[in-house]
């Protein structure tokens, strides 16, 4: 038996994962199968390349070998796939997102700092749909959030960034809202308002909005779930609903925007990308035209700009 790139990739996943069934679930095979391709390998390569330790297999220094020369070789595939894409024309480079800001912002900087590459883009209402599409193909790269915590398990060959480590979310009330006169809200004087549910639920966000309240002594009524902007806004203008956004959003009419004392939530946008389809070329000028579009939005809101200037730990690793 030759060894193969699927070799190759399943010594990786075994020594990601920690142990057989863990990479198994994330090669989509059996456990079995994959301890009997595990043995035909070590049959080719002279010796153990795992053994069982207290957190699972770990790789014996054989294992360490070949891992190193498996990650090499499999990292040149990935380039030799992704640059050879990007010199093919007429291949667009496929770009999902959920709905986030720096969105419009984003896709003006590509057209711009990518001239010449065509690139589409979709909007998902969903992180894991994101994620899983990325891993299907369906996308080359993807941007989305996490809330607080929240980590989104991303698919075997891809790559990411974080563009944005935190951003503390802030709340949305009508500008005749009893408190929009204060300059720092707490979070526990918005219990009894109806709330304007987040569009994606599955980046943390719901169960962080819902763990802060409870904190702050209070069960939030999630009223509404509407991805129309102008409804989104229009309700929240009339005094029916509030809802937690990101610091960096645009004003809306008869609305104002303003910070949750000790920012109880928080957030982090990152840039996962395909390596076999996104050369690190394309994959940097992405990341650059995202944090570009991002930090352009921070002059929207003097609140956010304040706490921004004092936190340049939060902003986006340029370079």
């Amino acid at each position: 038996m030759q060894l193969e790139l699927r070799h190759l990739q399943a010594v990786c996943r075994v020594a990601e994962a920690g142990s057989l069934g863990g990479a198994a679930r994330r090669l989509g095979v059996s456990q079995p199968a994959l301890s009997a391709q595990l043995r035909r390998i070590e049959k080719v390569t002279g010796g153990e390349l795992f053994v069982r330790g207290r957190n699972g297999v770990e790789p014996t220094a054989l294992g360490q070998f070949v891992l190193a020369k498996a990650r090499r070789v499999l990292s040149e595939m990935d380039a030799l796939g992704a640059e050879a894409r990007e010199i093919a024309t007429g291949t667009p480079l496929r770009l999902g997102c959920i709905l986030l800001v720096l969105l419009d912002g984003l896709l003006v900087r590509t057209d711009r700092s990518m001239a010449g590459q065509e690139i589409t883009v979709d909007l998902e209402d969903s992180v894991t749909a994101l994620a899983r599409m990325l891993g299907a193909g369906q996308y080359d790269a993807i941007v989305y959030g996490e809330v607080n915590g929240h980590e989104v398990p991303l698919p075997g060959g891809s790559a990411a960034r974080t563009l944005v480590p935190k951003e503390p979310f802030c709340v949305r009330l009508s500008e005749k809202h009893r408190l929009a006169h204060r300059q720092v809200i707490d979070l526990a004087d918005l219990a009894g308002e109806s709330w304007m549910t987040l569009v994606v639920d599955d980046d943390g966000g719901p169960e962080a909005l819902l763990a802060a309240c409870v904190k702050a002594g209070f069960t939030p009524s999630l009223r509404y779930r509407i991805t129309d902007r102008k409804m989104h806004y229009d309700l929240i203008a009339a005094g029916r609903a509030v809802s937690l956004t990101q610091p960096t959003a645009p004003t809306a009419a008869g609305t104002v925007m303003r910070p949750l004392l000790g920012a109880p939530v928080t957030g982090r946008i990152r840039l996962a990308w395909n390596r076999s389809t996104v050369s690190a070329r394309q994959a940097e000028l992405l990341f650059e035209a995202a944090a570009g579009a991002y930090v352009a939005d921070v002059e929207n809101n003097a609140f956010h700009k304040a706490w921004w200037d004092a936190h340049p730990e939060a902003h986006p690793a340029l370079g």
